[in-house]
């Protein structure tokens, strides 16, 4: 495994390796989310490429940047070992020189859910993503389906910006009691992480009510919420049941829906979902 810094040694090694890569982006502190993400890039192509950078375009002024968790150690002994051939890790600098002042916008699509509550989130998302797939140029690119309006997000960039590869979204991965595995569940205390299965409860509450034939959207949305309301430690920042294409909120959800939701539980800001009937487009 390779591990480099610059955009230039990327595309060196790309270039010496035929066949097809897969890319799998991340922000550190990895996971058994992430190590899926590899497994299915390895099983799909030649090569595996995975980025390691903590994006400070994504984060707001009030958010965690400085906190985050990082272990690059750890995280590149878990990527040698899940077969990763190419692994970035590059300073701020090499991915936002000095002087940068290109961005990328996608427009409809970032203004609700994660939009409205992290305006500038969206914005900083597409434009490092953008540049990780122009320094690496897969063949295909790996995301986690609980990050759904992300992957959404990025469809659309990749579909408006004819950007030649195909966008793979693998499924959540979660602890035994449902909880989705996520970075940020190291800010948990125990109690908190006693409480945070809360979310998946209520999206499988909301779920077992529309395989039973409930297709109001605003009563699906009431579900999730009055489970989340028995949890006194989950403080919800939003409970979405959306078209899983346009992320609209649904009245008729007959067709197919994607639940979604963030809760606050102590500092932690925990996001899950879960995508019923049709497949997104």
């Amino acid at each position: 495994m390779q591990v480099v810094e610059t955009v230039a040694e990327v595309r060196r090694i790309r270039r010496a390796a035929p066949g097809s890569w897969g890319l799998a982006p991340t922000m550190g502190f990895l996971h058994a989310g992430h190590v899926s993400l590899v497994e299915r890039a390895r099983a799909e192509n030649d090569h595996v490429g995975v980025s390691i950078f903590v994006n400070p375009t994504q984060f707001a002024p009030t958010e965690d940047l400085a906190a985050y968790p990082r272990d690059l150690a750890r995280d590149l002994d878990l990527l040698a070992r899940a077969g990763v051939d190419l692994v970035w890790t590059p300073p701020v600098d090499e991915v936002y020189p000095p002087g940068y002042q290109t961005y990328v916008t996608v427009e409809e699509v970032t203004r609700m859910l994660e939009g409205a509550a992290r305006p500038t989130h969206f914005r900083g998302v597409t434009t490092v993503v953008a540049r990780l797939f122009n320094v690496f140029q897969p063949d295909r690119a790996y995301f986690g389906q609980k990050d759904a309006q992300q992957a959404i997000v990025i469809r659309q960039m990749v579909r408006d910006l004819n950007f030649p590869l195909e966008l793979v979204v693998c499924p959540i991965v979660r602890e035994a009691d449902g909880l989705a595995l996520s970075s940020r569940n190291v800010y948990l205390t125990p109690e908190q992480r006693a409480a945070a299965p809360v979310l998946h409860r209520s999206l499988c509450a909301a779920r077992d009510a529309w395989q039973a034939g409930e297709h109001d959207g605003e009563r699906l949305r009431g579900i999730m919420a009055a489970v989340l309301a028995t949890e006194p430690l989950a403080h919800p920042d939003y409970v979405s049941a959306a078209d899983p294409n346009t992320l609209v909120e649904l009245g008729d959800a007959s067709l197919g829906v994607l639940l979604s939701m963030a809760v606050r539980v102590g500092k932690a800001r925990l996001i899950d979902n879960m995508l019923l009937g049709r497949v997104v487009d």
